[in-house]
């Protein structure tokens, strides 16, 4: 699979040039952690990097390994390749609520979420994901119709090899959670980029649900991000990067990638007012517990 460039807007309003250059690496972690949700086959920047580039430098700053995250058939075929190869990355696969709403008939979307099916039993997959609902995107009835039913095969999917399922939810919090308790949830639920109020931490807590934060917890007006934070159990959060987007402050607006955990890590670590080697321990445990080792 050939790498994608992601479409950039290169000018701002005002006719001046961003910044699309990748940021410095942070200070390295003491103790190493995991990016549990990256996509490192959409090239992004200035300077693209390879996905091994970005793997190498995360290494440099106590960044363990990482999820690389499908959103469609042919990205799903590549994560698993590439985690199959590198024993750096494990992968999770399927099809994204937003490409799942793009389909002409439910019988055109069941026959690659068939696929998805047969790339859960590779060992090297370890997560259904990302799946779930996005009514900021999708409008139509038509589109919501087959989000709805994708998400609810990748459901079963995750059930069925009792891996884990990474959701994507978007403007979607009751019907999400509607779903996974209608349908059944799988024993390992992740939200990935978590979005929701204290309300939906407390859903996540009662459950035993994972909430994965990523860069976007560090903006100043999303104080709900924060105060979901301290409701979850510190054994039930999980950080993650959503690369190439969602980079923290203060480099917003410049691509994101995986070595910029350990920005997220210690902004997470402030909140929580716990000692960041103890907050990135906790976290690679966390991970470990979700998707097994990286090592097997």
């Amino acid at each position: 699979m050939n790498e994608h460039l992601r479409s950039r807007q290169f000018f701002d309003a005002d006719g001046n040039r961003k910044n699309l250059s990748y940021p410095e690496l942070p200070e390295p972690l003491l103790v190493g952690t995991y990016d549990n949700h990256t996509h490192l086959e959409i090239a992004d920047g200035d300077q693209p990097m390879h996905y091994q580039d970005h793997l190498s430098l995360a290494a440099q700053v106590g960044i363990l390994g990482a999820v690389q995250v499908g959103v469609t058939l042919e990205s799903s075929f590549w994560c698993a390749e590439v985690a199959a190869k590198d024993h750096r990355l494990l992968a999770a696969v399927a099809i994204h609520p937003n490409e799942a709403a793009k389909y002409e008939s439910i019988e055109a979307l069941d026959k690659d979420i068939d696929q998805i099916a047969l790339l859960a039993k590779q060992e090297r997959v370890r997560a259904i994901g990302e799946t779930g609902l996005d009514f900021y995107r999708t409008e139509d009835s038509q589109g919501i119709k087959f989000q709805q039913h994708s998400f609810e095969r990748h459901i079963q999917i995750a059930k069925e090899h009792n891996i884990a399922l990474q959701i994507h939810d978007r403007d979607a919090h009751k019907e999400v959670i509607e779903t996974l308790l209608r349908v059944g949830a799988p024993d390992k639920v992740v939200l990935h980029c978590y979005s929701g109020d204290t309300d939906l931490a407390e859903i996540c807590k009662a459950n035993g649900w994972y909430a994965s934060f990523a860069g976007n917890i560090t903006i100043k007006r999303n104080q709900h991000l924060r105060d979901s934070l301290k409701v979850m159990p510190v054994d039930r959060i999980l950080v993650e990067t959503d690369a190439p987007f969602l980079t923290p402050e203060p480099l917003r607006g410049r691509p994101n990638a995986p070595y910029l955990v350990p920005i997220t890590v210690r902004f997470m670590a402030d909140q929580l007012g716990m000692e960041e080697n103890e907050l990135s321990g906790q976290l690679a445990k966390n991970t470990i517990e979700v998707y097994g080792s990286w090592d097997n």
